[in-house]
Parts: structure tokens; sequence; C-alpha cells
């Protein structure tokens, strides 16, 4: 599990660059990638403000990687981060 901050990240609009390795969603049980955006998802119904105070940034990315090939999912990131 891996988190950083993505600057200027909030609620991501649709039809933007996503991963395609890494899938945007909400379980970490399996054994793919995925990537979680916690202001979108599990902390939704609080603002901004609230989620500031409880140290969680609206650009919060949480990446779980899998067992794809390493080069894979970095390739995977800079294409949907570039």
């Amino acid at each position: 599990m891996v988190s950083f901050i993505v600057k200027g990240a909030r609620r991501r609009e649709p039809g933007g660059r996503r991963p395609r390795l890494a899938p945007i969603a909400p379980s970490f049980g399996g054994v793919e990638s995925l990537v979680e955006q916690p202001a979108v998802m599990s902390f939704y119904a609080m603002t901004s403000e609230e989620r500031a105070r409880a140290g969680i940034d609206d650009g919060l990315v949480r990446l779980a990687v899998g067992i794809e090939d390493e080069a894979d999912v970095i390739a995977d990131l800079e294409r949907a981060l570039g």
C-alpha cells in the first residue's frame, strides 16, 4: 500500500485520465492493483474542511500494488498522472 497526494486533484471529472491496470475501486481484498481516492470514496460525505481537520487531503490517493509486472504498473501511473 502506497499513499501520495496529487496536487490540484479533487473530485475527478468523468472521462479524465485514469489508470488502466489499477482501476479505481473501493476494495483492497484481491491480488490486482487498485487505486482509491478517499475524498470521493470512503470520506465523500465529509466536507473538504472536515477531511482536512481529519488529516485527509482532497488529493490523497491510495495505491494497493498487486501482482502485475512493476514496469506495467509504473507505466500506467505515469500515463494517468502525466
